[in-house]
């Protein structure tokens, strides 16, 4: 088996146990913080939102820095990092007493949150361009089928065995993870060209807002996950009005799967058809599609309406992310690959930071269904953005950025000749 084969495979299996046990907690987060103590339902309700969301919050300052470090030092040592840290977040958080312990390991927790977005860059840095889009759409129904089984898993475990023994086990799972990578990777460094600059964080950040592409790809990795994380904590309630089922988490489980699913089928087949036809019709159709597919699921007056359109849903936005980190990556330059997805992980973190919050508000002042057409409205918009940026003339990035750090150092050249 070849070096490019293996690593793949250690990356797949890897990122189906990561996600897998990052997602088991899931499903007994608020249970959880009821036992530290006697408290009120909204008091419960109020931590678990602020519990979920301190691991993005985190999570989205260090993504470039992330970035950045790998650049210099490779993806792996990162990959391991970031599965250590995890391992020991988890297994302290089945020793803690008290709501506050509890937040701040979270938030710590988000400090080496990116396993998965890292190694979607690791993967697309040892791939060919040509096979971008299919390897990384491949990549992702292993971190999508974890999702898919850990909280199945994770509610099991925690039946079975109790909360503390569940975040031990998981804790386990993501050592072992981390064993695999550590023996099984080998990572080939990129050659970089001997004229190498180091850009400053400021020269690639103001490249990335004033480069069209670049900035529309990743304002859409922003509303894939506002789209798929404002209608998540919901979702349970929507179906309650759907129905009259007794099991309505259940239901709720097979319906949030039910995108999931979907995702799984064709992210491959969406990567692989951006690498014959070019990234950016994919991209655009796909947000056509999930604009198609949002819009119904506000007007459905049965639960297997809401489960058909939730398919459909997943099918077009599952291909997204493969093909929005294959675009990131033809168009940064080598040497700043990292780091430059980085931010675009850092967009995807902002929307898992957006999402719940915009959904709670619009579900408030004017019902759950309205959270679908905004969410879908933001698709729009997106497509409309990269619609105009397709329609202009093509900016090369690499070239964009250099002029960029050539502004940046006239400019410090300038402040120390002032100060002289």
């Amino acid at each position: 088996m070849d070096r490019q084969k293996r690593n793949f495979i250690i990356m797949w299996i890897c990122n189906f146990l990561v996600a897998g046990t990052m997602t088991m907690i899931m499903p007994f987060l608020s249970l959880y913080i009821d036992t530290f103590g006697d408290f009120s339902p909204a008091y419960v309700q109020k931590w678990s939102g602020l519990i979920f969301g301190a691991t993005f919050i985190s999570a989205f300052f260090m993504s470039p820095i992330w970035g950045r470090i790998a650049d210099k030092h490779g993806f792996k040592p990162i990959l391991i990092i970031n599965s250590l840290g995890l391992a020991t977040s988890v297994l302290f958080m089945g020793f803690v007493q008290s709501v506050e312990a509890f937040f701040f390991l979270r938030l710590f927790m988000g400090v080496v949150t990116g396993f998965i977005p890292t190694s979607l860059a690791f993967i697309s840095s040892q791939t060919s361009r040509e096979e971008a889009g299919k390897m990384l759409g491949t990549l992702q129904m292993g971190s999508v089928s974890g999702m898919l089984f850990g909280p199945i898993f994770g509610g099991l475990l925690a039946d079975v065995f109790g909360f503390q023994y569940t975040f031990m086990i998981t804790s386990v799972t993501l050592l072992i993870s981390a064993t695999i990578i550590f023996f099984g990777i080998h990572e080939v460094r990129k050659t970089k060209n001997q004229k190498t600059v180091n850009y400053s964080r400021s020269t690639i950040i103001q490249a990335i807002f004033k480069h069209r592409l670049m900035f529309n790809v990743m304002l859409v990795t922003a509303i894939i996950q506002i789209g798929n994380f404002s209608i998540q904590p919901l979702l349970s309630l929507y179906v309650a009005e759907l129905t009259d089922a007794k099991d309505v988490a259940f239901l709720a489980g097979l319906t949030f799967s039910a995108a999931g699913l979907g995702n799984l089928l064709f992210a491959r087949k969406w990567g692989k058809i951006g690498d014959d036809i070019g990234y950016e019709k994919v991209l655009s159709a796909l947000l056509i599609l999930s604009f198609v597919f949002i819009i119904p699921q506000a007007f459905v007056t049965e639960l297997w309406q809401l489960m058909i359109f939730r398919l459909l849903y997943g099918i077009s936005i599952g291909g997204m992310i493969p093909v929005t980190t294959a675009l990131v990556r033809r168009e940064a330059p080598v040497d700043i690959q990292g780091e430059v997805m980085g931010y675009n992980t850092s967009f995807r973190f902002l929307g898992n930071i957006v999402g719940p919050m915009l959904g709670g508000i619009i579900s408030g002042y004017i019902g759950i269904a309205s959270v679908f057409i905004v969410t879908a409205s933001l698709f729009l918009i997106a497509f409309a953005f990269l619609y105009i940026a397709r329609r202009k003339p093509t900016q090369d990035f690499e070239d964009f950025i250099a002029v960029q750090q050539s502004h940046h150092e006239r400019s410090l050249l300038y402040e120390n000749q002032l100060k002289k």
